[in-house]
């Protein structure tokens, strides 16, 4: 089994760094959030004060953090690159803009590292149950060398091409994943509104040519599925502001590109214009009340 440094333990991070230490790996953990690290080691990982604490001696550095800024600032500006042993590798599991994730990798290939970028979809649930979807971006060797381990976190394993590659594949993704939940919040506001019951509007489309992943598993309309955050108040699972975030870095790619993403600036405008109002924090299904609140 590996000795892995796992540096990054939020919504996602903490349950995909549970599931390693459930696998048998020596993990060894390092979060900001004090509560978050307690957690880990009272489930039989070992903390560490640092991230450079965390990467002495291991042979596999997993980052899970919240965007380009945190993990450039981690890996180059901090200079964690230059802590982690000589030929472990490093595997960044951020959602961050591709070019971030090509300068850090040649950085690390650079100290004689291989690194590979490894966003994942599958939201909390996927985390938890261990049936993400790792989308990767890197050299084929280095993608092999970490099977092992994203087996153990994960379902499916692609392939996107090289550096930077997985983060382009991801941001298509949640593009489309914002345009659709977007979508499907509008047309469940509107049938609510014209005197439709939500949970049969939802198993209609579900069984129409309207189906879709939010519909089917992630419904934003509280009481229609149990287990979603819609019908816990929209707490935890992926937030309005990291869903803007992953919005605005597809903006990003489509001016570099000089690609024509209406849909996709149409979604961003409407989270934008949804965490204004306060709701960065809950789940970005909780767009529905864009729709909803029309009717107050």
């Amino acid at each position: 089994m590996s000795s892995i440094a796992f540096i990054g333990l939020g919504n996602m991070g903490a349950p995909m760094a549970l599931n390693l230490v459930k696998a048998g790996h020596e993990v060894v953990v390092f979060d900001l959030v004090a509560d978050a690290v307690a957690r880990l080691t009272g489930a039989g990982a070992r903390a560490a004060a640092s991230a450079d604490a965390a990467v002495q001696g291991v042979d596999v550095v997993i980052t899970m953090l919240p965007a380009s800024k945190h993990v450039e600032g981690l890996y180059l500006e901090q200079n964690l690159l230059g802590k982690i042993p000589a030929g472990a590798l490093v595997i960044d599991c951020s959602t961050i803009a591709p070019d971030s994730a090509r300068k850090v990798a040649a950085a690390a290939q650079v100290r004689g590292l291989e690194m590979i970028d490894a966003p994942v979809s599958g939201g909390t649930g996927g985390a938890v149950a261990g049936t993400l979807t790792f989308i990767v971006g890197g050299a084929p060797a280095a993608l092999e060398r970490a099977r092992p381990v994203l087996e153990k976190m994960g379902k499916n394993i692609f392939h996107a091409g090289e550096a930077g590659a997985g983060q382009v594949a991801k941001i298509c993704n949640n593009m489309l994943l914002g345009i659709l939940m977007a979508g499907t919040s509008e047309a469940l506001a509107l049938g609510v509104a014209n005197g439709l019951d939500p949970k049969v509007l939802s198993d209609i489309i579900a069984k129409s040519s309207g189906r879709n992943w939010a519909t089917e598993l992630y419904n934003p309309w509280p009481g229609v599925m149990e287990h979603a955050p819609a019908s816990k108040g929209y707490a935890g699972g992926f937030g309005v502001d990291l869903m803007l975030k992953d919005l605005g870095l597809a903006a990003e790619s489509a001016l570099a590109s000089r690609s024509s993403i209406p849909l996709g600036e149409l979604a961003r405008n409407l989270y934008s214009l949804h965490s204004n109002g306060g709701s960065g924090r809950l789940d970005f299904s909780s767009i529905v009340n864009l729709y909803a609140n029309d009717r107050d």
